[in-house]
């Protein structure tokens, strides 16, 4: 990810004046009875909230996604028709610092019941180098973002808001189960007719992410390395929850080859900590990882950031994706 693709074109900051100005007359319907008895209409940003939405809503909800599969959601306009189906929504779930287009309009958009799911778990700050030891349970982590702080510097882009902070909390199942367990509140209190069912959606989810993370904590605890080298810096949480550590190619355009200079870095990382692969993502070309590779006789692999399914997705839904992330992985750090 770059900063170009954080920054909002005046384009789309028009798109959503006017927009809005058009649809203005179109006022929101009452959330409790999900509009006049139908299904409960929520807006999605992108497929991580589409996910939580779709699987804690059930039967109760129509879910519609502001990201189409296979579009970049850091690259999101958003048209004049979608800015008016935010407006109209009974619920909306996004992610602010990921989509600015999509916060803006949510802003301006008067739905009631607005979540941002960065407001319902903690966010760090993790530059291009992200290095952890992973977590026991619920457990606070504060103390180790100090560690982290020297890596966040002149990493080329900037993850969201304020000083940097990661917005990739979904690749975390831990930190997703945080997020889950305050949709399903927000949705019981948007929908109290179905409290029941959302409580006991939320309660399967929570379940079997904690599955998951079992998984990724017994799959990944005797490795021959621990570091992995991506295009994309979105693992973060995933390396710090599991004891990894993340080589992002920051601050180059996913499109452009990486500078002679970077790719002597990674060579040397690579054969100092015995990196075995450059992992690209399905939503992006897989240029930078290719060269790199070629120049340092490096393997490439997909570890998919999950930003959107497609046909290209190894898995037809959040919880398949991360298995097959954990597989790649296992394959790339030596897993024994």
């Amino acid at each position: 990810m770059n900063v170009r693709r954080l920054i909002p074109t005046t384009a789309v900051a028009g798109a959503v004046v006017l927009g809005l100005t058009a649809l203005s007359a179109c006022s929101t319907s009452d959330a409790a009875d999900g509009g006049n008895g139908d299904k409960l209409k929520v807006t999605a940003s992108f497929y991580p909230m589409q996910f939580l939405t779709e699987r804690i809503g059930g039967e109760h909800v129509a879910v519609t996604s502001l990201t189409k599969p296979g579009v970049e959601p850091h690259d999101l306009e958003l048209t004049p028709r979608q800015i008016g189906s935010i407006s109209e929504s009974d619920y909306v779930l996004y992610l602010k610092g990921i989509q600015p287009a999509v916060d803006d309009a949510i802003k301006q958009s008067g739905v009631k019941n607005t979540v941002d799911a960065a407001t319902l778990t903690t966010l760090e700050n993790h530059g291009s180098e992200v290095s952890g030891h992973g977590h026991e349970g619920e457990e606070e982590h504060g103390h180790e973002e100090e560690a982290h702080e020297e890596h966040s510097e002149g990493d080329g882009h900037n993850h969201g808001e304020e000083g940097g902070a990661d917005p990739h909390i979904w690749l975390d199942p831990v930190k997703y189960a945080e997020v889950a367990k305050g949709v399903g509140k927000s949705l019981e209190k948007a929908d109290p007719d179905h409290a029941a069912d959302y409580k006991k959606n939320t309660d399967a989810l929570v379940a079997e992410l904690g599955e998951l993370n079992t998984a990724y904590e017994t799959g990944l605890k005797n490795t021959s390395t621990k570091t992995f080298i991506t295009t994309h810096s979105a693992f973060g949480y995933l390396a710090e929850r599991y004891g990894l550590t993340q080589q992002g190619i920051a601050g180059i355009d996913p499109e452009a080859e990486p500078s002679p200079a970077r790719i002597q870095e990674i060579h040397t990382i690579a054969e100092k900590e015995k990196a075995t692969t450059v992992f690209f993502e399905t939503l992006a070309s897989d240029k930078t990882a290719q060269t790199l590779a070629k120049d340092t006789g490096l393997k490439t692999g997909v570890l998919d950031p999950l930003e959107g399914i497609t046909k290209k997705s190894q898995g037809a839904d959040y919880i398949e994706v991360m298995e097959s992330n954990l597989a790649a992985l296992q394959k790339a750090l030596g897993a024994k």
